[in-house]
């Protein structure tokens, strides 16, 4: 065959490699341009949603929103949006954490550098006793002059050593108090639960204090629901390790199924706690139900026994003419209740003030 008719062939393969590379492109740029105008037709609804419910566009606001609305969403238009929140995904709290552990990590090694520390001092102490039970046998058996001298000076030498210690440890000890103060501190200040990884309860009633005083200003309705692991299902395992480790996966599935702007906190006793911002009862029943059927569908296997996990939940609304504490125990009394009916979840709201009778 030719040499130009191979050079020809070339240049139409070529030609071709281009074409569907273009195609290819195009389809690209085609597909994101949909799925912009997907989310820029969605981030519409949403600021609709908050103006209809007669609510300021704040960014709190339209997070709250955005989050829940997203709910409805089909799983493909989901997954695209957390696609693109964790590429801009800057959370305060999150990063408030982080620092937490930090510190707590940082004051723990100090502390063991201040045990080890105290060791010392300890140890050196126990070192003169030993040198002056020495120095008494030397006397008693040695005739020798330059023995007792060189024991003498050896005394000596101890002494002055002694002497640097006990200042030094008492700089030890100024500087461990100023520590455990600052380790206080944070401690009071703290948001995060080290044990489950989840928010503490000072955070939590922080929070419900500050949607109370939201829901007075707008009106809109939000809840809490709390979880605990089911008491019989503690009962009959005598040991705290495993009951720890169970309470533990439920910490982890309540992140799981729970939305970016709800709070979940450890209340205390393995016990936890999830505001719904901007959540009426129904939804907080619908979201009970999710999480209830997560729990029973995660096991739980102890040796070669397979344990199935349940919780009772209990949902109250939060009322802002309520105190947080009340708040709380209607949630607590709604687990009870929820043992009572046998059922995974129940609801428990305030009863409403009988008016008096006029005379």
């Amino acid at each position: 065959m030719p040499p130009v008719l191979r050079g020809k062939g070339r240049r139409n393969i070529s030609s071709a490699n281009v074409g569907d590379e273009e195609l290819r492109l195009d389809a690209k740029s085609s597909a994101k341009k949909n799925a912009d105008t997907e989310l820029e037709e969605y981030a519409k609804e949403v600021l609709t949603a908050i103006i209809k419910d007669n609510l300021p566009p704040t960014p709190n606001n339209y997070s709250l929103y955005f989050d829940r609305l997203l709910e409805g969403k089909s799983e493909s238009f989901k997954k695209q949006v957390y696609a693109i929140l964790e590429l801009e995904e800057n959370n305060d709290a999150e990063s408030t954490i982080i620092l937490e552990q930090n510190l707590k990590q940082g004051f723990g090694s100090v502390k063991n550098i201040l045990s080890v520390a105290a060791n010392l001092y300890k140890n050196m102490s126990l070192m003169v006793k030993i040198l002056d039970k020495r120095k008494k046998e030397l006397l008693e058996v040695a005739d020798n002059v330059g023995v007792t001298s060189v024991a003498k000076a050896l005394e000596s030498d101890v002494e002055k050593l002694n002497t640097i210690v006990k200042k030094q440890s008492m700089q030890i000890k100024q500087f461990y108090e100023e520590t455990a103060s600052i380790i206080k501190k944070v401690e009071q200040e703290s948001i995060f639960d080290d044990q489950y990884g989840v928010y503490n309860k000072r955070y939590l009633f922080a929070k419900i204090e500050k949607e109370q005083e939201l829901i007075k200003e707008f009106g809109h309705h939000s809840t809490l629901i709390m979880i605990e692991l089911a008491r019989d299902l503690k009962s009959s395992i005598h040991n705290p390790k495993v009951i720890k480790l169970m309470t533990r996966t439920i910490a982890r599935l309540l992140l799981k199924t729970s939305r970016r702007s709800d709070i979940i906190a450890h209340y205390g006793k393995g016990i936890f706690v999830m505001l719904l911002q901007h959540t009426d009862i129904e939804s907080a029943k619908k979201a009970s139900e999710r999480l209830c059927e997560l729990v029973s569908n995660s096991n739980f296997f102890l040796a070669d026994k397979e344990i199935q996990l349940k919780v009772a939940i209990g949902i109250t609304e939060i009322d802002p003419s309520n105190s947080v504490e009340e708040s709380i125990v209607l949630a607590m009394e709604a687990v009870d209740k929820a043992y009572e009916e046998e059922t995974c979840y129940a609801v428990k709201l305030k009863e409403p003030q009988k008016k008096k009778k006029e005379k």
